[in-house]
């Protein structure tokens, strides 16, 4: 199970964004979740599933709004589960705690934890590896946003040029220009890391 606690930043002295946010995922996500988007803690988001590409999807749309650390916990839960993720408990939720108190701490705002032992290592990798994304994720402009976001409706480089406006080549430049291409292919393997470290971290749990 996936379990992912983020923390609005600078919550003191910001408008509160949890409850926006909270729909938000809860309206794109809600149909992959195990239990519905919870408030936690004031200034909390928690979400549970058990897909990896959902969760590394939340982490991503969460990421981008640069108003979130971001934790991720792996590994099993107790069962059978409460209605509300804030009721809910288990390695997996003790895990995404220690994780979301770490990514306060880090400069991309995220950090991957297992809820076993003997998965630290594994999981401190694909953080590494997750970094790698959120960088290149982090330094696209608005103009490789919105060309992420036209493609990322399933038309062509040459219908979004002509939605754009501009020739085939200059759409060619500004999706290599935002790593477009490169988070395509990595992110199907950072999930497939994600659901490897997870069944390991379910079979590696204290009984």
């Amino acid at each position: 199970m996936f379990v992912i606690t983020a923390d609005q930043v600078d919550s003191r002295n910001r408008a509160d964004v949890v409850a926006e946010t909270q729909a938000s995922l809860q309206t794109r996500f809600g149909s992959a979740l195990v239990l519905p988007v919870d408030r936690n803690a004031g200034d909390e988001v928690q979400l549970v599933t058990d897909d990896a590409r959902t969760a590394l999807d939340i982490v991503l749309a969460l990421d981008r709004t640069n108003d979130w650390s971001i934790g991720v916990g792996c590994g099993a839960v107790r069962e059978p589960l409460p209605d509300s993720a804030r009721a809910a408990t288990g390695p997996a939720f003790f895990a995404a705690r220690d994780a979301v108190q770490s990514a306060k701490k880090r400069q991309l705002r995220f950090a991957i934890r297992s809820g076993a032992e003997s998965e630290r290592e594994p999981a401190s990798d694909l953080e590494a590896l997750t970094d790698l994304l959120l960088t290149v994720r982090g330094r696209r402009s608005a103009a490789g946003w919105e060309l992420y976001d036209l493609l990322l409706t399933g038309i062509t480089q040459r219908e979004a040029a002509e939605r754009l406006g501009i020739s085939e080549p200059a759409v060619s430049s500004r999706a290599r220009a935002a790593g477009i291409h490169p988070e395509a292919s990595s992110t199907p393997a950072i999930a497939r890391l994600m659901n490897d470290l997870d069944t390991r971290s379910v079979e590696g749990a204290p009984a």
